[in-house]
């Protein structure tokens, strides 16, 4: 019996801080969580997510040093693929950023899920009016296994 390969998807950091913090959507963005602790389904980002994350919630007036440190603790333990910008993304960051008027950061992941031919889900409403890419940028909201 052939095994089924497990779907990936292409996190940004607009999605993962609402594993910690209660704002529209997060029960989707705990769906994808939840589907990736049970196996179903891979998360991949850039390895800035964890510095923009917990950056997010630094700047989040209802939590304090400890939640933040215990958020970052918790996101350790998920083990996600985190690649590497400077490598075989910078150029394609580069381009999304002058192209669509993006932070490098923001267009990095969208340069991870262009790359590897994934959906990049994000809550980042700014971004999605920007591009014109919706066949790799999709809106949080619209997940699905």
């Amino acid at each position: 019996m052939e095994r089924q390969k497990k779907k990936i998807v292409v996190l940004d950091a607009s999605v993962v801080v609402k594993w910690y913090v209660a704002e529209e959507f997060t029960n989707t963005a705990l769906k994808i969580r939840d589907d990736y602790s049970k196996g179903i389904i891979d998360i991949w980002s850039t390895e800035l997510l964890p510095f923009e994350v917990l950056n997010a919630l630094r700047y989040n007036s209802e939590l304090g040093r400890d939640q933040i440190r215990k958020a970052g603790q918790s996101l350790s333990k998920f083990k996600l693929a985190l690649h590497p910008i400077l490598d075989g993304l910078l150029e394609l960051s580069l381009e999304n950023a002058t192209k669509y008027g993006l932070t490098v950061y923001d267009s990095s992941y969208m340069a991870l899920s262009q790359a590897f031919d994934k959906k990049l889900y994000t809550a980042d409403e700014k971004m999605l009016s920007k591009i014109s890419d919706k066949e790799h940028v999709i809106h949080l909201k619209d997940y699905s296994v």
